[in-house]
């Protein structure tokens, strides 16, 4: 079992938090885009209040870590392993609530090949205490715009966690899925699931538009954002997300497992 201390060792050793990838130039062109309400960096949040990029900062330094000061401009970002910790804790005590109610569960990513492995373990977890993990709209097209103009995406499943293929491409090509901030792909599987007049989920587990996606439609969401993705954390801010960890949200897969272990130790779930 990790504790709390070995797991912000682990988080500072292998790049999660501590100096992370992400560059100060890559998160403050993203507070930039985001205040100026580009839907790029909004990913499915309409935020309520007036978001400046000095106000985006000031919340990214109290959720992550990051500098306040304006005039850091270059450099590595920072990401305080406490406030990783803490926020895990606080995500586990969701998956928790959820399964001692046995309520139905969504999990979704736009990092699969990163993620899926975390995301998956906790689908199995949450399988097991009873929850229904949903899987609505398979094979659903999905057109998303990228820099490379419109794309057009099939919805499918992992492990139980909704991925978006490239809809010309082999499963072999893309065996996990494809790398996505948009938040079509929950809007559609949400309105399949109300469509199909199946159950809707209790909570929504993920990372980019399928947590901001998710919150905005007024469904509870809890997830993952680096630091160069402040929507979720507004999206905390503001109270349509539940839970956002911060952590670097694109380090080798396998870096993730003690993450897994310590999450589904404090919720009480079998792994």
């Amino acid at each position: 079992m990790w504790s709390a201390g070995a797991l912000r060792a682990h988080l500072v050793a292998v790049g999660l938090a501590g100096r992370v990838a992400t560059s100060r130039e890559s998160s403050l062109r993203s507070y930039r885009l985001f205040a100026a309400r580009d839907p790029r960096f909004l990913i499915g949040l309409d935020p309520e209040m007036t978001w400046r990029q000095r106000d985006v900062l000031g919340l990214m330094a109290r959720k992550c870590g990051v500098s306040a000061d304006p005039g850091c401009t270059t450099g590595q970002d920072v990401i305080d392993p406490r406030f990783t910790v803490a926020a895990l804790d606080r995500f586990a005590e969701r998956l928790a609530a959820v399964a001692r109610r046995g309520g139905p569960v969504l999990l979704g990513t736009g990092h699969p090949h990163r993620l899926i492995g975390f995301y998956g373990a906790l689908a199995d977890a949450l399988s097991a205490a009873g929850c229904e993990v949903l899987t609505p709209a398979t094979g659903r097209r999905v057109d998303i715009t990228t820099r490379f103009g419109l794309r057009t995406y099939n919805l499918d499943y992992v492990r139980g966690v909704s991925v978006v293929r490239e809809a010309t491409a082999s499963r072999s090509r893309c065996a996990t899925g494809v790398h996505t901030h948009s938040p079509l792909p929950i809007r559609t599987v949400l309105a399949a699931a109300a469509e199909g007049g199946g159950p809707l989920p209790e909570l929504v587990v993920g990372d980019h538009g399928w947590v901001c996606g998710a919150g905005q439609l007024g469904f509870e969401a809890i997830g993952l954002a680096d630091t160069d993705d402040p929507a979720p954390f507004v999206g905390e801010a503001e109270g349509r997300v539940s839970v956002v960890v911060p952590l670097d949200d694109g380090v080798r897969s396998d870096y993730y497992r003690p993450l897994t272990r310590y999450v589904l130790n404090r919720a009480c779930l079998s792994q």
